[in-house]
């Protein structure tokens, strides 16, 4: 399966990234296939516009529906199918978390719709929730200029997850968050030199016993949960 991923943006030069790294080597290797819309594309006016003032009055701009309505229309068509998975970036979604991105490497098509000043009209996101699945996701309690960066990062989380990606498929499972395993943060990492800048790695994981060092390792995991993270614990 390839899986199609649309970016529908103002600035769509922020997606050139993608083709750098693994997530390049996924799209040379068929496991993804990437394309950058610009949504300006869809505007009718010389001054190419997709925003205006908000209705009922306040600050900032909204982004206007006309244009990605005629995005949709272009892009992903004109009949509903619920295979297709769109995604609008928002603080106001529900928290990304490594289980939503576990279920969306499984699916053929996804579509991020990545809003800019005061977001996006609501009509937008009710109409594509008529014909396609979608999910209103954040990233955390934090405010960002646009979505372009959320949906980088959940195009990280969600492409390393498909299988082929990753070289070694065994370590995905040791990382925090994996879907069953134990709500924990990853125990601190080393490797050689032994012994750096007077700081030596802990003389366990240089013992080669295994039981040992897993042992240290879930004990290193259980501290750090509590120290950052007390509500993965409760």
């Amino acid at each position: 399966m390839t899986m199609r991923l649309d970016y529908l943006s103002i600035f769509p030069g922020y997606f050139d990234v993608l083709d750098i790294s693994l997530l390049g080597k996924a799209v040379d290797n068929g496991l993804v296939e990437v394309h950058a819309h610009d949504l300006r594309d869809w505007t009718h006016d010389r001054h190419r516009t997709v925003d205006d003032t908000p209705c009922g009055g306040g600050a900032g701009m909204v982004m206007k529906p006309d244009p990605w309505g005629e995005a949709f229309d272009g892009i992903i068509g004109i009949e509903p199918d619920p295979s297709v998975h769109v995604i609008f970036p928002t603080p106001s979604g529900i928290p990304f978390t490594q289980s939503a991105a576990q279920e969306l490497s499984t699916v053929e098509r996804v579509v991020f719709c990545c809003g800019r000043y005061e977001g996006i009209d609501h009509r937008v996101i009710d109409y594509a929730r008529t014909m396609w699945t979608v999910h209103e996701l954040s990233l955390g309690d934090y405010v960002l200029n646009g979505g372009e960066v959320a949906a980088l990062a959940i195009t990280e989380a969600v492409v390393r997850l498909i299988p082929g990606f990753m070289g070694n498929p065994e370590s995905l499972a040791e990382e925090s968050f994996s879907p069953g395993q134990e709500r924990l943060l990853e125990y601190p990492l080393f490797t050689r030199p032994v012994s750096w800048r007077g700081m030596d790695v802990p003389e366990v994981l240089m013992s080669g016993h295994h039981g040992r060092i897993a042992e240290w390792r879930r004990e290193e995991s259980l501290l750090l949960t509590r120290d950052r993270r007390p509500d993965l614990t409760d």
